[in-house]
């Protein structure tokens, strides 16, 4: 959350707050009016996926369709694109050392170094129209899951609160769902999980197991780290009370399991060539020297490209940086800060007041326990950003919404918990307001490299095939890359490659002779292809 946004937010939740101190309006009751909706928990869960995908797709004309702009956007692009075409993965490309990028194994095969959901949750949306529908599907389903999840937990109307707040910060214009990253599927995941638990521990049924067991395997195919730390918490639960483990409902979902492991152990087999090597394993081991945790030796020196030398350097000195105990203290407060500005801002920092108060209810400590043990391992990851904990944001959600139910009970409390979902409706409108008379509370909408999709919007209607050659400056924005191409080399219309000397590019001109080359230089002072030619 950039600062004048959270600084605009802490001014209206102020003025509403000093509004309520000042005028004491009368209680409302419950913080609901719409206690027949909670009451029909499926229609509510619905609902909530429902609002957000309608009002994400009206607000298109406003906010457009985001473009990609991060490394790992055209990663998860690429394994979309290959789901899309129906193959697993694609085979290396005899000149792939001008193809060679970011977050991108070339051997032994050419594809994402991420895991595999978050590239078939995209590919479905190619295959409807555009990648982005996955995302935008999956967000509202995200959505929708934290409603059925903390209905498992809390009564109903509550339930119906946490999806409404998750809908708002969460659903519509959080780079969750305007971007192409593996975070809404992650939640989602989390939500299953801990909405399985509690419905788990009382009536044991196939339909719990097997959300459970979607939820796991999900996990393990989008951020297994954190994954593993929630799935370690859920199992320590489901033990403890071990009624389930005489249930015929577990069967179907250890089958699910097994098969899923069986097919992820494949995937990797046909990627990596090893059932056991996981893809980004391969590709951490080809380019960087930095591990992802910092207990971790590094690994010996890599010899890359200069253009792509002076980025895994950058990551070398986050490790090392990291290592040190001045470092590691930097690191953490700059963690807790970002994870703040994203989850809470000043509006859901609200709540927390009354954590005192909520901790002591038991089922929350198991919570409480669950998310630490998720921060733990943040800490000692070498870089994290919000969607790295995605997983947990369901319990966050719990803690939040146990954290509103002991306000009411406060004076003024009624009306603080109904202020809350009336500032993040007020923030929302001031969002979409800003946007048209250019107030500068955010960066601009849409988001993505518009320069990049402009040039490659104009060469896809531009007649023939296309190759264009991108040269950087030596003082180029190392997380700006345009090298990035869909995963058929051969026939995709246009393809980017990068600039690596005279003879170099002369065979690569020649292995693609017959198409038209462009050149383009995304650091010069108008940036705009141009036709070219390597000369002899």
């Amino acid at each position: 959350m950039p600062f004048p946004l959270a600084a605009t937010e802490l001014s209206v939740m102020l003025l509403v707050l000093g509004f309520i101190l000042v005028r004491r309006p009368a209680a409302t009751g419950h913080l609901l009016r719409f206690r027949a909706l909670a009451k029909r928990k499926m229609l509510a869960v619905a609902a909530i996926g429902l609002f957000v995908l309608a009002i994400r797709l009206l607000l298109i004309p406003l906010l457009g369709i985001p473009e990609p702009r991060w490394h790992d956007e055209y990663s998860y692009l690429l394994a979309a694109d290959t789901f899309a075409h129906g193959r697993i993965t694609n085979p290396s490309h005899p000149m792939w050392i001008h193809f060679e990028t970011f977050h991108v194994i070339q051997h032994p095969t050419y594809m994402s170094m991420y895991p595999p959901l978050q590239g078939l949750v995209l590919a479905i949306g190619q295959l409807l129209g555009h990648p982005w529908i996955g995302q935008l599907l999956v967000t509202a389903a995200m959505c929708s899951a934290i409603c059925w999840m903390l209905q498992g937990w809390l009564p109903s109307e509550w339930a119906l609160l946490g999806g409404i707040l998750a809908a708002l910060r969460l659903g519509i214009m959080s780079y969750w769902m305007n971007t192409y990253w593996a975070a809404s599927v992650v939640a989602l995941a989390g939500a299953l999980v801990m909405g399985a638990l509690p419905r788990l521990n009382t009536t044991p049924k196939t339909s719990s197991a097997l959300a459970m067991a979607a939820g796991l395997i999900m996990l393990a195919n989008s951020r297994p780290f954190e994954g593993l730390l929630l799935a370690i918490a859920i199992l320590i639960a489901l033990f403890v009370k071990s009624s389930w483990l005489r249930s015929s409902a577990i069967i179907p979902a250890v089958a699910l399991l097994i098969f899923a492991a069986v097919a992820t152990g494949y995937f990797y087999y046909r990627v990596t060539g090893s059932a056991f090597l996981m893809t980004y394993q391969v590709n951490r081991a080809a380019y960087s020297r930095a591990p992802y945790f910092i207990w971790q030796a590094p690994r010996p020196v890599k010899h890359n490209n200069p253009q792509m030398q002076r980025f895994y350097d950058r990551e070398f000195q986050d490790y090392q940086n990291a290592r040190t105990l001045r470092g590691f203290i930097n690191r953490t407060a700059d963690k807790l800060l970002h994870l703040w500005e994203f989850y809470l801002g000043p509006l859901l920092t609200v709540p927390l007041i009354a954590l005192p108060w909520a901790i002591r209810d038991r089922r929350l400590r198991f919570v409480l326990a669950a998310l630490a043990l998720m921060f733990a391992g943040a800490l000692v990851e070498v870089w994290t950003s919000p969607h790295y904990l995605a997983a947990g944001t369901g319990l966050l959600y719990l803690i939040l919404i146990q954290c509103l139910r002991h306000v009411r009970f406060w004076k003024f409390g009624p009306q603080i918990v109904s202020a809350i979902p009336i500032v993040a409706c007020a923030m929302l409108i001031i969002r979409l307001i800003a946007i048209p008379v250019h107030a500068p509370l955010e960066p601009s909408w849409p988001r993505g490299d518009l320069q990049r999709a402009a040039i490659l919007r104009r060469l896809e209607h531009t007649p023939g095939q296309h190759l264009v050659v991108v040269d950087y400056d030596s003082t180029h924005d190392l997380d700006r890359e345009w090298v990035y191409n869909p995963a058929d080399l051969n026939n995709s219309k246009v393809l980017w490659a990068r600039d690596l000397g005279p003879q170099s590019d002369r065979d690569l001109l020649n292995y693609y002779h017959g198409r038209n080359i462009w050149c383009v230089n995304p650091d010069s002072n108008s940036i705009e292809s141009h036709p070219c030619s390597i000369n002899p």
